[in-house]
């Protein structure tokens, strides 16, 4: 009967994966349609020079590229600022279906300055990064299968190369642009929607007789067409850079709701797919066989106990009923387990409520820093379960003061994290990258900190205080029992450090592509599948916790709180080890700040994944060793 439970639970839940995995680009577009008529003005924004050697943003006119008369700052949220997002207008105008060439951006004059920005940002192989119509702009990649395309997102800023016959490196740069709009027609109307946004780069040395502005005729452009053989622009002091560029427009079958589908479409896919679903069918079953063994024992043991009972047998007590007089003793630092606690409940619940707002689509990429600034308003708005958990459990442990113990869980978890947030936020400003966040959205963050998120721990914690304690199954005994010599697999260090191993094997393939998406700066939007492995992460947490807690008490030592808590938090560990792999594997990263900004916010994701792990451990052992207890009967 249990392995056929067991089998049809994993079954239905490999269904349910199923269903996810088929759903998995199913988002909302994050903006409302817009038709264009012919000739309508169409405005490329521009935002911010981005690298993934050196993760340090710029602001796109740090370098000396056409500035418009007036630069205008588009509305940003919070988690477009935080992301050092900075949308402006350009110099790049044109009418919808009204075909372009060679039009005369502007021309500039390279100081020393600018040449060396210019010629550090190519040897770091930064990309510009463009907006129309809410898509950004692509580089046609080709699929390594040949089928299809891929989009790389923006364009280099430039390249080196030599000239033939010279050893001598010189750096040039994209000065010509040829734009490709791409626009779905309704056929009734005429009028037109923008579907796809490419763009290919050119260096190209323009020559002209007379300056007229954008009324300047190029000898480099004949009959509106680039001339063949004409050399690239070299960047160097003293140097003149005419910007040009290009317009076409294309009819596409591509429906304006599906317009995203080429961005999300990752390289490599199937590989995802079986990968993850492998992953998972390890960690399922194996997760089924635990419970199974688990469940089978467990049974024996009480059964076993109850008997004993019942005949009246004087028989000594053996293995965890032994210790059930010193199971609830409350442990060492109990208002520091109270405070990780809560944290956890709040961290858990932001992640959970996000995961299910990204299933709905509201989350979508289109929809500029919307998952970072759910994540934050979240956070803030969870305090009130996260007090109200820390309450609850400080109670039960008998405190007394427990307005400190709330101003710990207030305080502790986001006032480290600031801490880090702010050392990297000098680092990045000292870089002058647009990824340093502004004195003002650094008040707005501790206003949601101070005037809502620690109230709510407040009221949350109030109410959690003044609920009655909860009782535990079994007497706690005044004087603790000694604790036999353990044997080494069971000893503290060894058994948390195992412990953590299962759950890090049921997300490490997904970190995989978590990673990539941050640090290499591409869309990330399959949160179905995340969502089916965040729930097998909960599942094996509570699972692996709850088997070596069994076998912890078995062996007589009733120390279990803590060591429930970091049994699962040890998966932490795994993350940030598997970060220092990733980081020599997989990053070019060259610049030191860079390489402290990495480890800085893997430091970040790595401690919130320990309290958020660990939190599920304890809870599901809490759960565990208060069913046991109150199970057998106790003299």
């Amino acid at each position: 009967m249990g392995i056929h439970g067991s089998s049809s639970w994993i079954f239905s839940l490999l269904c349910v994966l199923l269903l996810f995995s088929q759903a998995h680009s199913f988002y909302l577009p994050g903006v409302a349609p817009q038709d264009f008529q012919r000739g309508d003005p169409l405005q490329v924004k521009v935002n911010k020079l981005s690298s993934t050697k050196t993760q340090l943003p710029y602001n796109y006119y740090f370098l000396k590229y056409c500035k418009p008369q007036k630069i205008v700052n588009s509305a940003e949220n919070l988690g477009e600022v935080l992301r050092g997002d900075r949308i402006e207008n350009s110099v790049y105008t044109f009418k919808m279906r009204e075909e372009r060439a060679c039009q005369v951006g502007c021309r500039v004059k390279l100081d020393a300055e600018a040449a060396k920005n210019f010629k550090e940002m190519i040897n770091d192989e930064y990309r510009v990064n463009m907006i129309l119509d809410n898509l950004p702009v692509a580089v046609i990649r080709q699929r390594r299968d040949a089928q299809g395309k891929v989009y790389e997102h923006g364009f280099r800023v430039g390249f080196k190369g030599k000239y033939s016959g010279t050893n001598e490196e010189k750096y040039f740069i994209h000065n010509h642009l040829i734009f490709k709009v791409m626009y779905h027609k309704d056929l009734e109307t005429d009028v037109a929607r923008i579907v796809g946004f490419e763009v290919t780069p050119l260096s190209i040395a323009h020559e002209y007789k007379e300056w007229k502005d954008q009324d300047t005729q190029l000898a480099t452009c004949t009959k509106n067409i680039i001339q063949s053989g004409t050399p690239p622009q070299e960047v160097d002091a003293d140097k003149e850079v005419v910007f040009t560029y290009d317009v076409t427009f294309e009819e596409s079958d591509i429906k304006w709701a599906s317009r995203w589908d080429t961005y999300l479409l990752m390289n490599d896919d199937q590989i995802h797919w079986f990968s993850i679903i492998n992953s998972l069918m390890i960690v399922l079953f194996l997760s089924g066989m635990v419970a199974m063994i688990m469940m089978r024992t467990l049974y024996r043991d009480i059964a076993n106990y109850n008997q004993l009972e019942t005949q009246d047998e004087a028989q000594e007590e053996t293995g965890w009923k032994l210790v059930h007089g010193d199971a609830f003793r409350p442990p060492l630092n109990s208002s520091l387990l109270c405070v990780y606690v809560g944290t956890g409940v709040q961290i858990f619940g932001m992640t959970l409520v996000t995961m299910m707002f990204a299933l709905l689509g509201f989350l979508s990429p289109s929809n500029r820093g919307g998952l970072m600034t759910a994540m934050v308003l979240l956070w803030v708005f969870m305090g009130l379960f996260g007090g109200y958990s820390s309450a609850r459990l400080y109670k039960m442990f008998k405190g007394t003061e427990w307005k400190k113990n709330t101003l710990k869980t207030a305080f502790m978890f986001p006032g480290i994290l600031f801490g880090i947030f702010f050392v990297l936020n000098t680092l990045i400003w000292g870089e002058k990258s647009s990824g340093a966040v502004p004195f003002g959205t650094m008040l707005a963050l501790m206003l949601l900190w101070f005037g809502i998120s620690v109230p709510l721990v407040f009221v949350g914690s109030y109410l959690g205080f003044k609920k009655p304690p909860m009782d535990d199954p079994v007497k706690t005994n005044k004087i603790p029992r000694q604790i036999p010599e353990q044997a080494w697999y069971m000893k503290p260090i060894f058994s948390i450090l195992i412990g953590g191993i299962l759950p890090f094997g049921a997300v490490f393939i997904e970190l995989f592509f978590i990673l990539t998406s941050i640090w290499l700066n591409q869309f990330y939007y399959i949160f179905g599948f995340l969502f089916i492995v965040f729930v097998i992460l909960i599942i094996t947490c509570a699972e692996i916790t709850i088997v070596l807690c069994y076998f912890q008490l078995c062996s007589e030592d009733y120390h279990w709180w803590w060591r429930a808590y970091l049994t699962a938090g040890s998966s932490a560990l795994y993350l940030f080890l598997y970060s220092i792999f990733y980081f020599f594997t997989k990053l070019e990263i060259t610049k030191l700040v860079s390489g402290i900004l990495y480890f800085g916010y893997m430091l970040i994701g790595s401690y919130a994944f320990f309290v958020l792990t660990g939190t599920i451990g304890f809870y599901a052992c809490f759960w565990f060793v208060r069913k046991i207890y109150s199970s057998v009967k106790i003299d």
